[in-house]
């Protein structure tokens, strides 16, 4: 199922309705800052193996998760002085913070490193979605593992239909994922170039 919502101003009831099948273990599809995610509650371990299959993704690359401020993220994760200080600057925005993971973290989403990626996006959907769910919300590129990213909701529609249980589109967004931190350590190395400006921090 399709259904259109405002990005800036996400409505109410179809924020809801999302939210309602991701407690019953569903999978949605909905707009961030950067591109489509792929989404169920990340504490889930049935919509977790859920994810990894309409994903075809290895289990051992482990998947990331989205919150919605750093009010908890000790919860998560284990966070050092300088992290949270990066952390702090740089949210919300367009980028992917990788530290190591906390004992709540289901052994699922955690590849053998045992780290887990964590966003806090500039997008009112992503964050009255974690708000409302009262759970992170796993964060995965709405794509086959490997292919290139599907950034027009009619076409993650055609290809991921029958996986998927509900899809918030809103619009046509720019192939542009976040940039991926690597804070585990005193000097933060970038993983991945995307959308969001480093020059501030390296």
């Amino acid at each position: 199922m399709l259904i259109e919502i405002n990005k800036d101003t996400p409505e109410y009831p179809k924020l809801k309705q999302a939210v309602e099948i991701m407690k019953k273990g569903g999978i949605i599809v909905y707009p961030t800052d950067t591109i489509y995610g792929l989404g169920a509650d990340a504490l889930n371990p049935k919509a977790i193996e859920k994810i990894f299959k309409i994903k075809q993704k290895p289990i051992s690359e482990g998947l990331s998760f989205i919150i919605p401020d750093l009010h908890d993220i000790s919860k998560y994760a284990i966070v050092p002085d300088t992290a949270f200080r990066i952390m702090k600057m740089l949210t919300p925005g367009p980028y992917t913070f990788v530290l190591k993971a906390s004992k709540l973290i289901p052994k699922q989403i955690l590849p053998k490193r045992q780290t887990v990626g964590i966003r806090i996006p500039d997008s009112p959907v992503c964050i009255e979605l974690t708000k409302m769910l009262g759970n992170p919300i796993i964060s995965t590129s709405a794509n086959i593992s490997g292919q290139p990213y599907y950034t027009d909701p009619l076409e993650i529609e055609k290809e991921l239909d029958g996986n998927i249980d509900l899809i918030l589109a809103a619009g046509v967004l720019k192939d542009d994922p976040s940039t991926v931190l690597d804070l585990t350590n005193e000097q933060p190395v970038v993983l991945r170039q995307g959308k969001g400006d480093v020059s501030k921090i390296l």
